[in-house]
């Protein structure tokens, strides 16, 4: 080969190499300039909303509420105040859990056990968390103005005291029981609603007593729960009972709480007038919750999901049939 043809054979290999290394340029650009992941489908954005806000939560408040709703009616309320009760009830428990997923991102996406929740995982910005945190809470205000003006009056503290409770595990090792109160208060918001009460001092003693009965179930179920997260809450100086106490003193203060529970429940239905069925099925409530004991202890909290959903559920929903079997069927 020539010299001559030598140097046209390299200067086309070398074009043809700087014509490929642009193509490979541009295409990491165009790589680069897609988003990171592919739209979401409306179905997909609704399922990580409701995952974002643990909406199959709503089991362990909800039927306390609807609950004392059926007492103070002595049976069922009229349409309307239903509907603004559960949209009350929904909207400030969404509004809640989305303030706890937003000041507890940095937290969760350090926990192993909450790296994959919405904000962290990038399902959910958090823009998009907090939208849906006012939206909820001018619902809340809108559902509690509709019910009667105290439970409007209220309703600013009872934001800020669902709001409140997410800050709680920074500074003190009793947030599990401001916890309980935040789901304790919700059949007394009920009771003012249906009963139309205009001022606290008319408050009947019935719900002010299921509403601490639910703050020392609550209370004793989320110490169960805090077992899971103990050696991460040492280490990064987060509160709370399990982690100041340790796991086997923890379960002992979830254990009194749990009596104390019963105890306010039986005299729930005393001051209701639920006298009837009521008192067996505090005794069966009773007895989950021996059995909720029983399967987690302190050297073995391989069931603490079990305790936490399955048998609380299954006593918030029981106490919600029992209670209305008991004032429809069985009556005053």
């Amino acid at each position: 080969m020539s010299r001559r043809n030598a140097g046209k054979a390299k200067n086309y290999k070398n074009r043809t190499l700087q014509i490929k290394t642009e193509e490979l340029r541009t295409e990491e650009l165009m790589a680069t300039s897609q988003p990171l992941s592919t739209p979401q489908s409306p179905y997909a954005k609704l399922r990580n909303y409701l995952e974002l806000v643990k909406f199959s939560h709503t089991i362990f408040a909800l039927p306390f509420a609807l609950a004392a709703m059926m007492v103070a009616a002595n049976g069922w309320p009229q349409a309307g105040k239903v509907l603004w009760i559960l949209v009350a009830m929904v909207s400030a428990r969404t509004a809640a859990m989305g303030f706890n997923r937003i000041v507890d991102r940095d937290i969760d996406a350090l926990n192993p056990r909450t790296q994959n929740r919405e904000i962290p995982a990038g399902k959910v910005s958090t823009g998009q968390a907090g939208t849906l945190v006012v939206l909820s809470s001018a619902l809340f205000i809108c559902a509690a103005w509709k019910l009667n003006f105290l439970a409007f009056v209220l309703s600013f503290p009872t934001l800020a005291l669902l709001f409140a409770y997410s800050l709680c595990k920074r500074f003190t090792h009793l947030s599990h029981f401001v916890l309980g109160l935040c789901l304790g208060i919700a059949p007394t918001g009920a009771w003012i609603a249906v009963r139309d009460i205009s001022s606290l001092w008319q408050l009947d003693a019935a719900p002010i007593t299921l509403t601490f009965a639910i703050l020392f179930w609550v209370a004793g179920f989320d110490v169960i729960y805090a077992t899971m997260d103990v050696e991460f809450d040492r280490k990064s100086g987060l509160h709370s009972l399990v982690q100041k106490l340790g796991v086997p003193q923890a379960l002992n203060v979830a254990k009194a709480s749990h009596a104390l529970f019963i105890a306010l429940l039986w005299s729930f239905g005393v001051l209701a007038g639920l006298k009837v069925l009521f008192p067996w099925g505090v005794a069966l409530i009773a007895a989950f919750l021996i059995y909720e004991h029983a399967i987690v202890r302190a050297d073995d909290l391989r069931r603490v999901n079990a305790a936490f959903f399955a048998v609380n559920g299954a006593i918030s929903v029981f106490f919600l049939v029992l209670v209305a079997v008991e004032v429809w069927l069985v009556g005053p």
